[in-house]
């Protein structure tokens, strides 16, 4: 018989998704004025995507991990990479490290994003109203780029270009509601919690 009794482990750590969600959130935005039309691809949107969409959001992935949370550690972490793997395929070219990505190859890398958030966005379906939003624009700005690749389409790739805003925007929406309402201890900003 074991003179030791169980320990409880609270969890009193804060919650990292509104980091992921911000990280994500500005940096779709500010790529996807690029896609709309309004500036070209710079060093702004790149460093975003190593620091605040890939590197942050990494960060943000691994402390959902601490909280058991295989949803967050999954999308955090993923599109941490994906931000980090989209700023390669855009240096090593001009670097002289690798050759320039074909259109079909960005399209297939796309279209193979797309078809892995369309799989996340139905794990929001248990989530809240506000991941779905954030989850199933996202699917749609992947196929559309996807597409854009595909066909040529510069009207298309516009097209994304303002729908992405629109998923940056919801990302944004996401993660100050979060922010704010635990904060307050109240809904504030609703995020539509599925019961």
């Amino acid at each position: 018989m074991s003179n030791y009794s169980p320990v409880e482990v609270v969890d009193n750590s804060a919650n990292p998704a509104p980091l992921g969600l911000v990280g994500f959130g500005l940096t779709t935005l500010l790529l996807n004025f690029h896609n709309a039309g309004f500036f070209p691809l710079n060093s702004m949107i790149m460093g975003m995507g190593i620091a605040v969409g890939g590197i942050a959001q990494v960060i943000a992935g691994i402390l959902e991990s601490k909280k058991n949370n295989t949803f967050g550690t999954t999308a955090f972490t993923l599109y941490g990479f994906f931000w980090i793997s989209l700023v390669i395929t855009w240096t090593f070219p001009a670097l002289g490290i690798a050759n320039e990505s074909s259109a079909i190859a960005m399209a297939v890398y796309l279209l193979f994003w797309g078809v892995f958030t369309l799989g996340m966005f139905v794990g929001t379906l248990k989530i809240n109203r506000a991941l779905q939003v954030v989850f199933s624009t996202l699917t749609l700005l992947f196929f559309l780029l996807a597409i854009s690749d595909f066909s040529g389409s510069h009207l298309v790739k516009k097209i994304a270009g303002f729908e992405g805003i629109i998923c940056g925007l919801s990302a944004l929406y996401a993660a100050i509601a979060q922010v704010l309402n635990e904060l307050y201890g109240r809904e504030v900003m609703p995020i539509g919690v599925v019961k």
